[in-house]
């Protein structure tokens, strides 16, 4: 039991409890890499498609594992949560924006890498290919310490923020490729997924206060086990609640997502 304890912390109901929240979350952080990377290299030759989605997989395994190792740091630097806090409010509005924009009439946000300084800067030396494979593993990047804080969020133990990682780095090839087969059914989990990031992105940025002000009662309930325990309940019903609705009453509506993004993104994984 007391082994248990050293791995789940104090409540261990809780603990798996966190657990069960970073499967769910880092599978779809997982699906939404995916589906960029798979983006980027759509405009190659079909014959190096394949190549440098599997320079992309391998470059998100790596950045994973090595973010995996700098977790136990983050909880120790307390500037870095609000900064990843920022980082993930960043996601979410700029997604949310770009559905703001499409509604009005604008055009679909997609990634256009051209625009990209490090593709700009790398094309003309390297060609397009690892021009592209650059800007990919830069991508990489972005969504490893996205995978990361998003387990700090949840928690500040060491292990659990080891196991939410890890599962990040096996979701890029096991777990996601059924979430991608989740989203083409109930194309609404894509925004649900970033009502999530945001809220975890205001439970980050929430540790400035808590820094400054630890004997508050604001800070004493944030960092208290209730707490984390209601952002998961909240993150777990917002994922499950939307799919029951839409199988008994069809609201929110199941879309069907364009089959070639749905396609690519499957490839992205099943070339990994």
């Amino acid at each position: 039991m007391d082994f248990l304890h050293t791995l789940l912390g104090p409540d261990i109901k809780a603990g798996l409890l966190i657990i069960l929240n970073l499967i769910v979350i880092e599978s779809l952080l997982s699906v939404d890499n995916a589906a960029v990377l798979a983006t980027m290299v759509i405009d190659l030759p079909k014959e190096q498609r394949a190549k440098a989605l599997r320079y992309g997989i391998i470059g998100a395994y790596v950045l994973r594992g090595v973010c995996l190792f700098l977790a136990s740091w983050l909880v120790k630097i307390w500037w870095l949560k609000p900064i990843g806090g920022l980082y993930l409010m960043y996601l979410a509005f700029n997604y949310f924006k770009g559905k703001i924009a499409e509604a009005g009439g604008g055009e679909d946000e997609s990634v256009d890498k051209s625009q990209n300084w490090l593709y700009k800067s790398t094309v003309g030396v390297f060609g397009i290919f690892w021009a592209t494979v650059a800007i990919v593993e830069l991508m990489d990047l972005a969504f490893s310490i996205d995978n990361v804080f998003a387990a700090v969020a949840f928690t500040d133990h060491v292990f659990l923020i080891y196991t939410g990682v890890f599962i990040g780095i096996l979701a890029m090839r096991f777990v996601a490729q059924a979430f991608v087969k989740l989203m083409e059914k109930f194309t609404f989990l894509e925004t649900v997924a970033f009502v999530v990031i945001g809220v975890l992105g205001i439970k980050l940025t929430a540790s400035i206060y808590i820094h400054f002000y630890p004997d508050a009662a604001f800070s004493k309930m944030m960092e208290g086990e209730k707490a984390d325990i209601f952002v998961s309940v909240f993150t777990v019903a917002i994922f499950v609640i939307p799919v029951i609705t839409s199988l008994l009453f069809n609201y929110p509506k199941k879309n069907i997502i364009e089959p070639e993004v749905a396609e690519a993104a499957e490839d992205v994984l099943d070339k990994s």
